[in-house]
Order: structure tokens, then C-alpha cells, then sequence
């Protein structure tokens, strides 16, 4: 969420932020709201201060004369009333200020969708073959390891089985991921809840914005998590960091749950797309004047994981138009698919400021005693499955349809190549 001050003091400076994201916002209702706010909290605060004053003067009375009890009757109504219309007006700003994304840093390049995004840097060569490469959803189907019409009878479509060894290629990905971040890269493990409360969902930014491709529990009033990085922002929700706790490095490994409306028609074929799949998610909390920093680091962990499967991959910096809705800075790491002739995004890392920590309350005192501050928040994929299966299999096929597993996660398979 954006700071209230920000967007008094600055309201032409936020309004062409959000324009470089394609947003109008309606910051001249947000600076109304604003200003009726502190108008109605400075009559209230006079009424509950004459209140308090005439208490204390009837204290001292030994007799109450009744038309001073009656003038208190009529401040004490009074102040109800105002309470009633700050609590209105606070919420009527509190919605309009979460509807607000981001904003993008100075550095981020204009543009108003994936067209304007620009690759900075790519890493190894796509192999070349003897043969014409298969997609993975052929690959699947021949080695029996991918099975979509059963994922399709069981759930309905973009959902997916896998079996065999197909089951067991993604469960030992996910845990060399998970030990590569932990032991090498100084991330903590964390296990969290698939399903979260509302209030978890506000202070990430998947709501009340996406709530029409979020799943809900209607009873409980639980949310399904679409990435870990939700109930890692909800963590420390409400948390002084002290001196020394900062930086914070979360790893988690959960499955994600998105409805996918927006992708309604595209990349139906294969695993690429789908409503339910499983992330390793990397997560930081850090001090403000490192978050910069901190982003590159973040991306650099990601990058490691491909460059030890040796597959190949470009980074690509997103415009400001193209961004998550908490991001105020984002790159995408995209593998290549030799089968499906295309760059997949295997992660998204992004360096969202003080704008989840300002909904989650998250703070942090740089020294004993001092005021706190917000804290700046980090995530990324490290990376996201199954576009990393797709990857896997496409690179290493073979001539006979057979899988060669890559060398760093054989001992975790305890096979080198997966065959029919």
C-alpha cells in the first residue's frame, strides 16, 4: 500500500507513476478522503478534549447544574457521531488506497505490456539435435510419465498427473532446490499453511484485487495460497524486527493455486499453464538502503539453479507496465524449451519496496530505542515448477524418446535416465 503522505505531498508525482503503469487512479478522491479525514479526527479531538475539561470542572461541583449535564449529553452524541464518520471516511480511504499498485523506481523502463520488456543478459547455448526435438507433452505421454486426460477426468481441464517416474523427477527437483538455497545461498526452510486468512491475502496484495482468480473457502473464509510468497509476507505481519534480525532469507516449497481466467484460451496444450502446480519460493525481508542490492543477489540465486542444470536462459527486465501489482522492480528468468521452441518463465523476482510491509505492519528498528521503520520485501521463484519438468525434459530427450537426467540430480532420482 501507498503511504497516505506520499499521495498528499506528492499528488502529481504518484499520478504519473501510476500513469507509467497504465493506471488512473483517483487520487483526487484519495487526497478529498484524506483531507475530510484529518478535518473530522480535529473536531473529534476538540469535542473529547472540552468533554474531559467540563468532567473535570463537574468533579469539583458539588451540585451539577443540569444544563451543564444536558450540554454534555449533547457533545457526548456529538462525538459519537464523528466516530461513526471517521471510521467511514477511514475505511471508504483505506479502500481506495489498496486499489493503488506500486510504484515503479526511476530506473524501470517505460512501456505498457510485455512488447515494451527488454532482455538484459542470456546465458548458454540452446543444443542443437539429430533429431526434431519433441514438446514435453509427447515426451510425457511416451514415457508415461505425464498423464493429462486423467488430470483432466479428475479436476477438469488445466490439471495434470504425474506417475512413475515423472512423480519422482519433480519431487527430487524440488529437493535439491530447496538444499541448493538452504545450504549454499543462506535461506531458512520454512513450511506454511496452503490455505490463509483474508487479512494474510490484504497485506501480500493479492487482495482485494484478484480475488476473482484466487480459490475461497466461503465457510472458513480461507484463501488458497497462488505462491508461497503470501504466507511468507503474513509471517511477521504485525512484527518489530529488533536491531540484528535484518536481512531475512525464507525459502519455501508449496503447491500454488490460480485460476488462470486471464490466460483463458492460451498455452492449452502440455503442463505450461495450469491451476495447480508446485514453486520453490525465495523470500526476503531487508533494510531499506539494500533492497537494490538485495534484488540482484535474489535474481543471481535464481540464475544459479539454471546454470547447474545447464540449461539455458535469458533474463529479461520488465517495463512498467508489465509488473506484478506489489512490484516496484521486476525481472523474469526464462528457460529454454527445445521441444516447444519458446522461452518459458521459470521465475519472477521482484523487489517490492515498504509496499506489502506498510499493509502487513512489518517493521524493524536500525538501532536499540530507535523509531521503527517499515522494512523493504523481496520474493522470487527459485524456481517455479512444472516449467522447469518441461525444460528438464525437452533439453535432455534423446533420440530413442529417454530422458537423461541432469548429473546434480541423479543422486537425488538414484537413476540416470528415465526410459518407457
Amino acid at each position: 500500500m501507498l503511504s497516505i503522505e506520499l499521495v498528499r505531498n506528492n499528488p502529481d508525482a504518484v499520478r504519473e507513476a501510476l500513469e507509467r503503469r497504465g493506471e488512473h487512479a483517483p487520487l483526487d478522491t484519495i487526497v478529498s478522503l484524506d483531507a475530510e479525514r484529518r478535518s473530522l479526527l480535529t473536531e473529534l479531538e476538540g469535542l473529547r478534549a472540552e468533554r474531559n475539561r467540563v468532567s473535570r470542572e463537574m468533579g469539583r461541583m458539588s451540585e451539577r447544574p443540569a444544563e451543564m449535564v444536558e450540554e454534555m449529553r449533547r457533545t457526548g452524541d456529538r462525538i459519537r457521531g464523528l466516530e461513526e464518520r471517521v471510521k467511514e471516511t477511514e475505511a471508504g480511504l483505506e479502500t481506495e488506497l489498496m486499489a493503488l499498485p506500486n510504484l515503479p523506481l526511476p530506473g524501470v523502463p517505460d512501456g505498457a505490456d510485455e512488447t515494451a520488456n527488454t532482455v538484459v543478459s542470456t546465458w548458454g547455448t540452446p543444443r542443437t539435435y539429430e533429431f526434431t526435438p519433441l514438446p514435453h507433452w509427447d515426451l510425457g505421454e511416451h514415457l508415461g510419465i505425464i498423464d493429462l486426460s486423467r488430470g483432466a477426468k479428475l479436476s477438469g481441464s488445466r490439471f495434470f498427473t504425474l506417475s512413475g517416474a515423472g512423480a519422482r523427477l519433480q519431487r527430487a527437483l524440488t529437493a535439491w532446490m530447496i538444499d541448493l538455497h538452504v545450504q549454499e545461498h543462506g535461506y531458512r526452510e520454512v513450511y506454511v499453511p496452503y490455505l490463509v486468512r483474508r487479512d494474510t491475502m490484504y497485506g501480500s496484495g493479492n487482495l482485494p484485487k484478484f480475488a476473482d482468480n484466487l480459490y475461497h473457502d466461503e465457510e472458513d473464509d480461507l484463501w488458497l495460497i497462488p505462491t508461497a510468497e503470501v504466507p511468507l509476507t503474513g509471517f511477521h505481519r504485525d512484527e518489530i524486527l529488533e536491531p540484528g534480525t535484518l536481512p531475512l532469507y525464507y525459502v519455501s516449497h508449496t503447491p500454488s493455486f490460480r485460476r488462470e481466467k486471464a490466460a483463458a484460451g492460451k498455452d492449452t496444450r502440455g503442463i505450461k499453464r495450469v491451476h495447480q502446480f508446485d514453486k520453490v519460493e525465495l523470500y526476503k525481508l531487508v533494510e531499506p538502503d539494500s533492497s537494490g542490492q538485495e534484488l540482484e543477489k535474489l535474481l543471481e540465486d535464481a540464475k544459479d539453479v539454471c546454470r547447474r542444470l545447464d540449461i539455458p536462459y535469458r533474463v529479461v527486465r520488465l517495463c512498467a507496465g508489465d509488473m506484478g501489482f506489489p512490484s516496484a522492480e521486476s525481472y523474469d528468468l526464462e528457460m529454454w524449451a527445445p521441444g516447444c521452441e519458446e522461452w518459458l518463465e521459470v521465475s519472477s523476482c521482484s523487489n517490492c519496496t515498504d509496499f506489502q510491509a506498510r499493509r502487513a505492519n512489518i517493521r524493524f528498528r536500525p538501532q536499540a530505542g530507535a523509531r521503527p521503520q517499515l522494512v523493504h520485501t523481496l520474493n522470487g521463484s527459485g524456481l517455479a515448477l512444472p516449467r522447469v519438468l518441461i525444460a528438464i525434459m525437452e533439453t535432455y530427450q534423446q533420440s530413442d524418446g529417454s530422458i537423461s537426467v541432469p548429473d546434480v540430480l541423479r543422486p537425488y532420482m538414484g537413476l540416470d535416465t528415465i526410459t518407457p
